[in-house]
C-alpha cells in the first residue's frame, strides 16, 4: 500500500507525456481499489431552487461495501449502510430511525468515493477533463490544487446529470464531488483529513438505535 501511495505522489504527467483522462481516472480507481478502509472529514451541501442545507461529520468506509457517517452538525444524526440495508438516525425532535433495503449504487452520493462508486461511474459516464490536466484550485482563492474531471451520463436514466470531480494530484484521493441531479439541485461532497487503512472493525458499522426511537421501514417508498 504505501508503494502504490508512493507512486500516486508523482505527477500525473512529465515535460514530454500527458496522461490521458481515461489512463488518470483508471489511476484513482487503482488508488482506491488499494485502500481496505478510510476515514475522512465531509461536508455535504444541498441546493435547490427553494431551500439549502450544509452538513458535517466524519465519514467510515470499509471494504467491501460499508460506509459510516457520524454528524457533527446536525448533532448526533448518522448514517449507516451495511451493503444491503440503509439506516438514517435523525435526532430530536424527530428521534427517528429510517431503515431501507437499497443497492450499492443507491446508497447516496458519498459512496461514489469508493472503489465500486467508482467503477459504476466509468459504466455510466462519460469522463474528461474540465480544462486540462494541469491542476486547478480547489476553489477560488484555495491553495489547495486539485485535478478537475467532468462527466456526463450516457443515459436518462442516471439519477445524476453531471457529475464534477476534483482529485488531489499528490493522493489520487477526491476532494470534491459535485452532482446535479435531473430535478436541478445541487449536492457536493467535500473530503479532508483522509486516514487511511487503519484496521477499521466490522463493529464500527453496527448501528443500534435508541430504544426510545421511532423505526421507518422502507422509508423511500413509503406514501
Amino acid at each position: 500500500m504505501v508503494a502504490l501511495l508512493f507512486c500516486a505522489s508523482a505527477p500525473i504527467f512529465s515535460q514530454n507525456t500527458i496522461t490521458t483522462v481515461d489512463t488518470f481516472f483508471s489511476s484513482v480507481s487503482e488508488v482506491y481499489a488499494g485502500l481496505n478502509d478510510y476515514s475522512a472529514n465531509i461536508e455535504i451541501s444541498y441546493e435547490n431552487a427553494s431551500s439549502s442545507e450544509v452538513m458535517q461529520g466524519r465519514v467510515l468506509y470499509k471494504k467491501p461495501n460499508l460506509l459510516r457517517i457520524d454528524f457533527s452538525s446536525p448533532a448526533d444524526q448518522t448514517m449507516v449502510f451495511d451493503g444491503n440495508l440503509l439506516t438514517v438516525y435523525l435526532p430530536s425532535p424527530y428521534n427517528a430511525v429510517l431503515t431501507q433495503s437499497v443497492e450499492d449504487s443507491s446508497a447516496g452520493g458519498a459512496s461514489l468515493a469508493t472503489p465500486e462508486g467508482l467503477s459504476l461511474l466509468r459504466r455510466y459516464y462519460s469522463i474528461a477533463y474540465e480544462s486540462g490536466p494541469d491542476p486547478v484550485p480547489l476553489e477560488e482563492g484555495s491553495n489547495v490544487r486539485v485535478i478537475a474531471l467532468s462527466l456526463s451520463r450516457r443515459s436518462t436514466t442516471e439519477m445524476f446529470r453531471t457529475i464534477r470531480l476534483l482529485v488531489d494530484p499528490k493522493t489520487n484521493l477526491m476532494r470534491r464531488i459535485e452532482a446535479s441531479t435531473i430535478t436541478g439541485a445541487k449536492i457536493v461532497f467535500t473530503f479532508s483529513n483522509y486516514a487511511l487503512n487503519q484496521g477499521l472493525s466490522d463493529n464500527r458499522f453496527v448501528y443500534e438505535s435508541p430504544s426510545s426511537a421511532n423505526v421507518y421501514d422502507n422509508f423511500l417508498f413509503n406514501e
